[in-house]
């Protein structure tokens, strides 16, 4: 009777691991290949070698690029490298890629820069908000852009229990935010038990200097976050899920759900056309191949554009897809007036002109 026990404990727990494996590889699309989608006017950005991981521009054509992010589990062709910030003005005829300064008193050597965001205040201040990794942590750091000087002067680091494993973020003041958490644990193997169970214990947090909350909650990973043009709503990927979802966003800073639009490709940071309100993703159509990150079979790049995400029937285009010969691992997608800039987890970054 023990035995037979034992025999059926055993096999009860090989059904139930088969079963989490094959939805973990769904959730990775390990299966899936892209077909190309080519864009006639791209170019690849010189200087910028070791990732382009997320990209926010300024109203007046401005473009902010963080690189060198070292993340568990991912490749990073600098790992010894500290992450820089980029600066390119879309309104030039050949934009190039200019490496800001940061200003003395801030550790560069443990700079880990991940998903930014901008804030231009009334007096015309412009405020980057940079996640960032150092020493595998999670912090919020504020700098402010001073344009005659390209540069960027630290303003302070943002700590908080309710931020532990931040991805990206979307400012709402000179010092509030929005922050999405990929992860429930820090510890790379708890991560990785969390995503092979599907344990469903990301989510998103508010914070400012009197408040701090958690806002929304049950994504796989949360990942890119945005706000509409008329920021009434907040934009959400969980990367894991394959989708976006739309968040109404309350006077209280509380956030409610509105809809969720299903894809079939690893969204990752969210951009959106000022003019539009078009959302631009950066997408991983296998996320097994990221994770593993063969030469022989690089992982693939895709950009989809969402028209419409509020009405019934929204419209997604797939913009551009590469399968890792020109582009590898892309994350962000964003628009300018015409110009495209799409960057990599850790890979190189392309201008297009649409």
């Amino acid at each position: 009777m023990g035995k037979l026990l034992a025999v059926a404990l055993v096999g009860i727990a090989a059904a139930l691991a088969a079963e989490r494996l094959l939805a973990f590889r769904n959730r990775l699309n390990a299966s899936r290949e892209v077909a190309p989608v080519t864009l006639p006017n791209c170019r690849l950005i010189k200087g910028i070698e070791t990732g382009s991981e997320d990209i926010d521009i300024l109203p007046n054509g401005l473009a902010f690029i963080s690189s060198g992010l070292k993340y568990p589990g991912l490749k990073s062709l600098a790992p010894d490298k500290p992450g820089e910030i980029f600066l390119m003005d879309l309104n030039e005829d050949n934009p190039r890629a200019v490496e800001l300064r940061i200003s003395r008193g801030f550790d560069l050597a443990s700079f880990n820069p991940h998903g930014i965001s901008t804030y231009v205040d009334k007096d015309d201040t412009v405020y980057l908000f940079v996640v960032n990794h150092p020493h595998q942590k999670s912090t919020v750091e504020l700098f402010k852009f001073i344009e005659d000087d390209s540069s960027l002067v630290h303003l302070k680091t943002v700590r908080h229990d309710l931020l532990t494993s931040v991805n990206d973020i979307v400012a709402m003041g000179p010092d509030s935010f929005y922050a999405t958490n990929d992860h429930y644990f820090t510890d790379f193997i708890l991560m990785f038990l969390e995503m092979f169970l599907g344990l469903t214990w990301s989510n998103v947090v508010y914070y400012s200097p009197k408040e701090v909350k958690e806002v929304a909650a049950g994504f796989y990973s949360a990942n890119g976050i945005n706000i509409s043009p008329d920021r009434k709503y907040i934009y959400v990927a969980d990367v894991f899920d394959h989708n976006v979802h739309v968040m109404e966003k309350h006077a209280n800073w509380n956030l409610t759900h509105v809809k969720t639009l299903q894809l079939d490709t690893l969204v990752d940071n969210l951009s959106i056309d000022p003019l539009t309100g078009d959302i631009w993703i950066g997408c991983h159509p296998n996320g097994m191949k990221l994770f593993y990150n063969d030469p022989e079979n690089p992982p693939a790049s895709e950009v989809l554009r969402i028209q419409n995400i509020l009405s019934e029937e929204p419209v997604v285009t797939n913009v551009y897809a590469d399968n890792g010969s020109v582009l590898q691992g892309t994350s962000v997608a964003s628009i300018y007036k015409g110009k495209l800039l799409i960057g990599t987890v850790f890979h190189r970054a392309l201008y297009c002109e649409l």
